[in-house]
């Protein structure tokens, strides 16, 4: 008898834990399974990517505070991003599944489950597609002049667009090979950020002839914003940390393709969120330190500070090393985004769901889904081709749109009280200190940053990102008065136990 004949007559193989828990929270194993914990970790890692957020968005912490904003700012912004962190996975580990925030929305409200579920998923979802364009983005504003040094590829709005669009495609297409190469690159990724740093790092103490002194670096402010007020323009400054510790609800998407996903989705959202704290206070002392001109920095970033402290051949080795990085992270940020939107489009939260998601079922991906994801964010970053400060507000849109996709099941969870019922990975008596902290903190940062950053206020300088958030959720909250309130009840169930089982030997014969 072959093997083939012996598993056919064995009959189907037993269920997971895993797979159990997400017939309990009403879906199918459509997508394949064979994440470990370290990928989990890896995706949410990837997506963080110091080595993207920290430099590509270098200049607004420049401009808004200086060394001092850079520097502590960091460290309070990580610390509280830490308590939204916690309180988040402890919600991932009662709901591992690939909704996340807008499943656990449904399942925690007290009243009104479906309305609560519908803006959770469509802040997520802006929040996710402002994020992926804004780090695709902000890679391919780095690698422009890295383009220019070497072939002459002038540094332009145009140009940087050009290769924003390239990247974007090259990304959909890597995602679309399938689950096994994307959880590949991501577990390379990890320790191409950890050498990253350290070649980064190491290279600014030791190259340049020329090094800022402490004073320098932990308490000098320098207020560029145009506004009048220094506290304002810190405020502004913290955009850098903030945004650049956004992704990491990656873990919670990919919980449907993770082994033990109870315990391995959270453990991913926090330790994401802790060594890239670790690691970006790093870098960015290293990359302050090695300032030779500041304004020069501020014109030109991280690339001109390489290249300044470093010189050409070296400086240029940098910025490859750094752009590496930013690579992986927007091929990860793609694959998390596709999640959500394949999840979303599931229970028929989107226009034209049915088509959003469909899955590949030779790779099972959800490939629609994937180019979804591509094509919102080149729409959201088109301004770009005009805005000198079109980056800042795609930061700005993400930060708000998944801090609060963020914070809502967690208010949820916080009026639940007694009665969450809590999973295998959580806080305990902390639970609801925790929780309220990181409510008033994502109340706070989303204000903060719809505020105009520069002064005077004109075309180019203006913050769209509240504009471009009402637009969304405007659509959205119309979308649902008119229609949506009647229909979407929230998360479906796929169907009964003999259904799901039916979907899932479908897609293992078709496999």
């Amino acid at each position: 008898m072959s093997i083939d004949e012996h598993k056919a007559s064995a009959g189907p193989d037993p269920m997971s834990d895993d797979e159990k828990r997400l017939h309990e929270l009403g879906y199918a194993q459509e997508l394949s399974r064979s994440m470990s914990g370290f990928s989990n970790f890896a995706v949410s890692f990837t997506i963080i990517s110091v080595l993207s957020g920290c430099l590509t968005s270098y200049t607004i912490g420049l401009k808004g505070g200086g060394p001092a904003v850079i520097t502590w700012g960091w460290l309070g912004v990580g610390a509280m991003t830490l308590l939204v962190a916690l309180a988040m996975a402890e919600v991932c580990s009662s709901y591992p599944t690939a909704g996340g925030l807008y499943y656990w929305a449904a399942k925690l409200a007290r009243t009104n489950g479906p309305a609560w579920s519908w803006f959770t998923g469509w802040f997520n979802f802006i929040g996710q597609v402002a994020v992926t364009a804004a780090i695709i983005y902000g890679s391919a504003a780095f690698l422009n002049p890295l383009l220019d040094l070497q072939f002459g590829f002038d540094v332009s709005l145009g140009h940087t667009f050009l290769l924003f669009a390239v990247l974007l495609v090259v990304h959909a297409l890597l995602n679309q090979f399938g689950v096994k190469i994307v959880s590949l690159l991501n577990s390379v990724s990890v320790w191409w950020h950890v050498l990253g740093v350290a070649i980064v790092v190491g290279v600014l103490a030791i190259k340049p002839s020329h090094h800022q002194s402490a004073g320098f670096v932990f308490s000098e402010f320098v207020n560029e914003t145009g506004w009048q007020y220094g506290a304002y323009a810190a405020l502004i400054g913290l955009l850098l940390s903030q945004y650049t510790l956004t992704g990491y609800d990656a873990s919670a998407h990919m919980t449907e393709e993770t082994h033990d996903a109870a315990r391995s989705g959270p453990k991913g959202i926090v330790n994401s969120v802790l060594i890239s704290v670790v690691a970006g206070w790093i870098l960015l002392l290293g990359v302050t330190f090695a300032i030779q001109d500041y304004g020069k920095a501020v014109e030109g970033g991280p690339a001109e500070i390489f290249i300044a402290a470093t010189g050409e051949t070296t400086g240029k080795l940098l910025i490859l090393v750094s752009f590496g990085a930013q690579f992986f992270c927007g091929m990860a940020s793609v694959t998390a985004n596709s999640r959500m939107i394949y999840a979303f489009s599931r229970d028929g939260a989107l226009p034209f769901s049915s088509f959003w998601h469909q899955i590949n079922k030779r790779s099972r991906t959800p490939t629609n889904a994937i180019w979804l994801a591509a094509g919102g964010a080149f729409v959201l970053a088109l301004p770009a081709i005009w805005n000198l400060t079109a980056y800042l507000a795609v930061t700005s849109v993400a930060v708000i749109g998944l801090y609060i996709a963020y914070v809502i099941p967690t208010y949820l969870r916080l009026r639940q009280g007694a009665d969450f019922r809590a999973g295998p990975w959580n806080l305990g008596r902390w639970s609801r200190p925790i929780g309220t902290l990181a409510v008033v903190w994502v109340v706070f940062v989303s204000v903060v940053f719809m505020l105009p950053p520069a002064n005077p206020i004109t075309k180019d300088s203006f913050n769209y990102s509240p504009i471009a958030i009402l637009v969304v959720l405007g659509g959205a909250a119309l979308w649902w008065v008119l229609s949506a309130r009647k229909w979407f009840k929230g998360p479906k169930v796929q169907g009964s136990a003999e259904e799901l089982a039916a979907i899932e030997q479908e897609l293992q014969s078709l496999g």
